[in-house]
């Protein structure tokens, strides 16, 4: 044997060696960046257990007394109802959402349209304008209408606000479907509803359910319609956040339980559609 081949199986160990090392550092830098990522929360979520005094102290203290007290505040405060109406405009304006947007991005997908990047450009436009720039206009359209403080408003901004998005996204994931299951579908006598329900649907399920947790995400989250178009009846739950802020300042553990209370439904709901979130997001990533 040569002596460059016994070099060769001599250096074999120490590359494997530097890659695995080489491997741990990035698993240990991605780590410490999730955790930093991560650690705003982690401490909205322990200020949410502790007293209000607890919750001011300099330096910040890390053991403490756990309680729920801040919970049962919140809850007395009238939080309720302003999780009802979130609840209501997120559920309903994702479902108008879904039912206008999955046609809509089937014709310009699978069986496009005239036009389709005049169409497509269209949608996109909608989302060009800052929101501020509309909300005057809006504002007087809803108040000449009798719609100011009203749900069903907020139901019908969202669905516009959320439409555009979910047209684009639904569109590339029927883009990933091969027009020849549509065409043995066709063959063996179904119709485009039929098809459309039993073969295409199925398909992209992944796909649609992960447009859905988004527009979820943030109908949710929304806070500028809300703050400026409804007052008592229609207030949703980031406009309750925002009485927690008053000229004594701000109540740290309350604000925190408020924000742990509103964040875990739309945590709960990612957790239960996890998998097919994962795979609608990395729909067609694998050929």
């Amino acid at each position: 044997m040569s002596t460059a081949t016994t070099a060769r199986i001599d250096e074999a160990p120490v590359k494997a060696t530097r890659h695995r090392a080489r491997d741990s550092l990035w698993a240990v830098l991605a780590w410490v960046i999730a955790l930093g990522f991560f650690f705003p929360v982690l401490w909205m979520v322990l200020t949410a257990f502790k007293e209000e005094g607890d919750a001011y102290t300099d330096p910040p203290k890390l053991f403490f007394t756990p309680t729920l007290q801040q919970f049962r505040d919140v809850l007395d405060s009238g939080v309720g109802t302003t999780l009802l109406n979130s609840a209501f405009a997120t559920g309903i304006s994702t479902l108008l959402v879904l039912l206008l947007g999955i046609p809509a991005a089937f014709a310009l997908s699978l069986r496009p349209v005239r036009k389709t990047r005049d169409a497509l450009f269209f949608f996109i436009s909608t989302k060009m304008l800052p929101v501020v720039a509309a909300i005057i206009p809006l504002y007087v359209i809803v108040g000449n209408i009798g719609m100011l403080d009203n749900i069903w408003t907020l139901v019908i901004l969202y669905t516009a606000m959320n439409l555009p998005i979910a047209v684009w996204m639904m569109r590339s994931f029927f883009l990933e479907v091969p027009g020849e299951l549509l065409e043995a579908a066709s063959m063996d006598g179904a119709g485009l509803w039929t098809s459309v329900r039993e073969v295409i649907l199925p398909v992209v399920s992944p796909g649609i359910a992960a447009t859905a947790l988004i527009c979820l995400i943030f109908s949710w989250n929304e806070f500028f319609f809300a703050v400026n178009l409804t007052a008592v009846q229609a207030q949703t739950i980031p406009v309750f956040l925002v009485g927690f802020i008053t000229g004594q300042g701000l109540y740290w553990a309350q604000l925190s339980a408020a924000a742990v209370l509103t964040a875990l439904p739309v945590v709960l709901a990612g957790w239960i559609a996890q998998n097919k979130l994962v795979r609608g997001l990395s729909f067609g990533a694998i050929k």
